[in-house]
């Protein structure tokens, strides 16, 4: 049983690589499925190095199995908080949502030390769910990863199977419909609240990203996986708690019954130099790469051009998993503004997790693969933002910078 990935930047040379391992387990004569850590540490002119694998002993909960891992950085104090939910044994996610009887906590473990060492595990179900859980079937955080906005606020997606009638004092768990939201933190990870649901569209695994207008004004993006064939969009402006009415977009296909996606954002240029404008005013000159000159002069003519650009990875085929591509937005705040992909992975493929190292202009990509499955293998690799400008445009074949399974 897979329990999810994910992959995500600490600082500028560090990459936290979480997946699935399996371990001996002292409180039963079976073996466990836990997250276990693994670090890549970008050098300066030398090849990435891999560290250990690591099995996070501290995420797990008597009676439980932990699934979701969903890790995100809080920059200003550099404490790693890592989400999972813990199930009950023998509880599978359709018993929860047929029942109506939710078997899942909501938990995290936090790292001082970008991961060398962890917290004891904290159980939030109660303080963040509360009273509504009598209407949720079920839910989960991830998988994949959670972001810091530029107010500070740290934010978990999630998602949760709704109950939204009831007869006299029965619910109807029938009814259940998964709806995403957002988990988030004002005060640095010391207390967590949920926002509102994602609706009226069914929506499931979800990633969100920070993208910032010209003006300056940052709007939370969130990318759903959903049954319909297409991807789910929708847009917050209040940081999270709630998001306008979704909508699909046509653009960014889904298998049947979807698959988990990543998206991330970062900044494509920098801005160090001085021109003059046509009104004869001194101004800033982008600094870019050549590969990019021709989408920027579009841009700045049409007047569009965002300070923020996304990424986005997913299987490419509308009838199953396979080949995993990578789209480029840079306009993410207009409609239907996706590049066509570029396939990373040809063949079997399934969740993937996105990360960004803007200042080396890196890019990592985790992501499950296989010759017959999808879920044979997790593979990593690692390219540049010049790359998949190429590649989108059809300019380039040559291949990512790593390639390769997983070290253990």
């Amino acid at each position: 049983m897979s329990i999810g990935m994910s992959c995500f930047a600490v600082n500028s040379t560090n990459v936290i690589l979480l997946k699935p391992t399996v371990v001996d387990s002292p409180l039963s004569s079976r073996n466990r499925i836990l997250p276990a850590l693994q670090k890549l540490l970008l050098c300066p002119f030398s090849f990435p190095k891999w560290g250990p694998l690591k099995p996070l002993m501290e995420a797990t909960l008597p009676g439980h199995r932990t699934m979701n891992p969903c890790p995100v950085w809080e920059q200003k104090s550099g404490c790693v908080y890592l989400f999972f939910i813990c199930v009950r044994d023998h509880v599978t996610e359709r018993q929860q949502i047929v029942s109506g009887r939710n078997a899942a906590r909501l938990c995290f473990i936090c790292s001082q030390d970008a991961g060398c060492s962890w917290s004891e595990l904290r159980d939030l179900t109660e303080e963040v769910i509360g009273p509504e859980m009598k209407r949720w079937a079920t839910f989960a955080v991830g998988p994949g990863h959670g972001i810091q906005l530029q107010s500070g606020r740290l934010v978990i997606p999630a998602y949760a199977y709704y109950i939204p009638y009831r007869f006299f004092c029965f619910r109807l768990p029938c009814k259940a419909r998964p709806h995403s939201l957002m988990i988030y933190s004002d005060d640095l990870g010391a207390t967590w609240h949920h926002g509102r649901l994602i609706k009226p569209m069914v929506t499931v695994e979800c990633e969100v990203a920070e993208v910032t207008e010209r003006t300056g004004y940052p709007v939370l993006y969130c990318s759903a996986r959903t049954p319909n064939r297409c991807r789910a969009e929708a847009l917050s402006t209040d940081h999270g708690e709630c998001f306008q009415r979704p909508a699909l977009s046509q653009q960014l296909c889904e298998p049947p019954h979807g698959c988990q996606g990543s998206v991330v954002s970062f900044q494509p240029l920098e801005i160090p130099h001085g021109y003059q404008d046509p009104s004869g005013q001194d101004a800033p000159t982008i600094q870019q790469n050549p590969l990019l000159d021709r989408s920027l002069r579009l841009e700045q003519e049409a007047g569009t051009l965002s300070q923020s650009w996304l990424l986005y990875s997913h299987p490419t085929s509308k009838k199953r998993r396979v080949n995993l591509g990578i789209y480029l937005n840079q306009t993410p705040l207009e409609a239907a503004c996706w590049s066509r992909p570029w396939i990373l992975h040809c063949g079997p493929c399934g969740y993937s997790d996105l990360a960004a190292l803007e200042k080396e202009g890196l890019f990592a990509c985790l992501f499950e693969c296989g010759i017959k499955r999808e879920c044979e293998q997790i593979a990593f690799r690692l390219f540049t933002v010049q790359e998949i400008v190429s590649h989108v445009q059809g300019d380039c074949t040559s291949p990512g910078r790593i390639s390769e399974p997983i070290q253990n």
